[in-house]
């Protein structure tokens, strides 16, 4: 596919800030084509460049994802000749995208008054802790924090034990995706709607609440609190984890009437259904660790390929716990092209997870790991702004760029 086939061409957008919520919706941008400069600190960049608890050669792994399909240039955002080079920089853009702390960059002279008036046009996605308004907005506030205080952290892990880790950085990039949404929408209105740019505003704390379902109206309404539960869905069973004779671990989804009967005849117990404990679903919420524990002893007899094989002839819902090793062994992954092999110029080649949605006529593509340090100084500053080498060298010289 050519650039101009891929669905944001055309659409520039500026990505300053750092780490995850930001830059993530950069990526999700640049998957489909839009043309991504992402800013950094001339010297240093963009912490992701050293994250990572395991490494190639040295070398970050979450980098070549994060930052993949970027261009990256060096702008001391610090210095007023840095924001100067700043503001000529995002009156040629569609979007910005920034996830300082609110304030910082009105502090730098590049809030959102001065560049509408710079462009009227501009799209500005803003993410932070709390959102730029409210008593909190002026704190710092990392994804975890969000994850906590969006609902998310409460309904994590077992009930006899402290909230947990999702395990990923959940909340970063919910927020983050909420503003590639918001860009997206806001877009749409200024080119097809007549509208003008405005400022896209997402706290992540709101991001996680978006998504927990109707945990507020539950409450307001009747009291109730949900709380922690493990594995299991309150009042649907059978739906959980069981163990398996390898060690590996298979989920079973048979709580539908229709899909417990054939669960129960593959494993060789058709009466169930028929048991008053069972026989409804109402009844097999009630004696959910009773009827788990019976199909638990049927599985770890068994081996997961066994287990699943039942299971899919059956037509029960069921999937392995996978692991990255699975995902990239399973022949539906690669039915599906989920994962991507890319070269990167220092790593060599590089396993990453491919662009989601798939559009059939126009489908994103992962087509570069992430950029060195400013290694499109040349063409953003030469070509786009036409700064010459002379002056450039000089910026260089005195630490702007």
């Amino acid at each position: 596919m050519t650039g101009a086939e891929r669905p944001l061409a055309g659409v520039r957008v500026i990505e300053m800030g750092v780490l995850l919520a930001g830059p993530f919706c950069g990526q999700l941008l640049a998957d489909f084509g839009a043309e991504v400069i992402k800013v950094e600190a001339p010297g240093v960049g963009d912490p992701m460049r050293a994250w990572g608890q395991h490494r190639k050669d040295g070398r970050s792994l979450w980098w070549p994802v994060i930052a993949r399909n970027k261009k990256s240039i060096t702008l001391n955002l610090r210095e007023p000749e840095g924001q100067e080079i700043a503001r000529r920089l995002i009156a040629t853009a569609d979007i910005l995208v920034e996830n300082f702390r609110p304030g910082t960059l009105e502090r730098w002279g590049l809030g959102w008054d001065r560049l509408s008036e710079i462009n009227p046009k501009l799209i500005m996605v803003r993410v932070s802790g709390y959102g730029q308004t409210g008593p909190y907005s002026q704190r710092a506030g990392f994804g975890v924090i969000g994850e906590a205080m969006g609902g998310l952290r409460n309904v994590t892990g077992y009930p006899d034990r402290p909230p947990t880790r999702v395990g990923i950085s959940i909340g970063d990039s919910l927020a983050a995706t909420f503003g590639a949404l918001g860009a997206l929408v806001a877009l749409h209105h200024r080119d097809v709607n007549g509208g003008r740019g405005q400022v896209v505003d997402v706290g992540i704390y709101e991001a996680v609440l978006a998504m927990m379902e109707s945990t507020i109206p539950e409450y307001a309404l009747t009291g109730y609190i949900r709380g922690r539960t493990g594995s299991t869905i309150p009042g649907v069973a059978p739906s959980n984890i069981y163990p398996t004779k390898d060690g590996d671990y298979v989920l079973i989804a048979g709580n539908a009437d229709n899909v417990f009967r054939r669960l129960s005849e593959a494993i060789g117990h058709p009466e169930w259904p028929d048991d008053p404990r069972f026989a409804t679903h109402q009844a097999r919420g009630e004696h959910m660790e009773e009827l788990d524990g019976m199909i638990a002893d049927w599985t770890r007899q068994r081996s997961a390929e066994e287990i699943l094989s039942t299971m899919h002839e059956a037509g029960v819902p069921a999937g392995k716990v996978y692991t990255a090793k699975d995902m990239m062994e399973d022949p539906q992954f690669a039915a599906r092209e989920n994962i991507v092999w890319v070269e990167d110029p220092e790593i060599g080649p590089i396993p990453m997870q491919n662009v989601v949605p798939r559009l059939s006529e126009t489908p994103g593509a992962v087509r570069s790991t992430g950029p060195a340090l400013g290694q499109h100084n040349a063409e953003i500053y030469g070509e786009l702004l036409g700064i010459s080498p002379e002056e450039q060298a000089s910026l260089r010289e005195r630490g702007v760029i």
